[in-house]
């Protein structure tokens, strides 16, 4: 290919990101499909149950949060309303919002889910152990909003 900057694809930075996020994601499936949760639900769910301490969560609050669509937080928070993991209560201090509660079941999943997620990720980045700390600190720098 002519008109790339690599003398290799295995150099791109980007090509290599995209690998390592589908080998991530499929573990992540794999560790979460014997609790009944994607990983979509599992983020929204433990998102949810960690921001609900502070005070009452909206669909928008927790989309911010874990860097959703806001649609598809509705559609996921829907499909967890449905399994009895979340309700929407009328929100205290906004009529026109809903406020998003975890249910004690849900909260007992996340809980159970977290253990599965963080071990899943020991396991996926036991290569680079030594570095995880420079790793973490580099994804952070990515993830940040643009500006």
């Amino acid at each position: 290919m002519d008109s790339t900057e690599f003398d290799d694809a295995d150099f791109s930075p980007g090509l290599l990101l995209w690998r390592v996020t589908n080998r991530w994601q499929a573990a992540q499936r794999s560790a979460l499909k014997p609790l009944g949760l994607t990983h979509v639900q599992f983020v929204l769910l433990a998102s949810l149950a960690w921001l609900e301490s502070d005070s009452p969560v909206t669909q928008k609050q927790l989309a911010d949060h874990a860097a959703t669509d806001v649609m598809m937080t509705s559609q996921v928070i829907r499909a967890l309303e449905g399994m009895g993991l979340v309700t929407r209560a009328p929100h205290p201090d906004d009529r026109r919002a809903r406020a998003l509660v975890v249910t004690d079941d849900g909260r007992a999943l996340a809980n159970r889910a977290i253990v599965v997620v963080e071990r899943c990720d020991r396991d996926f980045f036991a290569p680079v152990a030594l570095n995880t700390a420079v790793l973490v600190r580099l994804l952070g720098e990515l993830a940040q909003p643009p500006g």
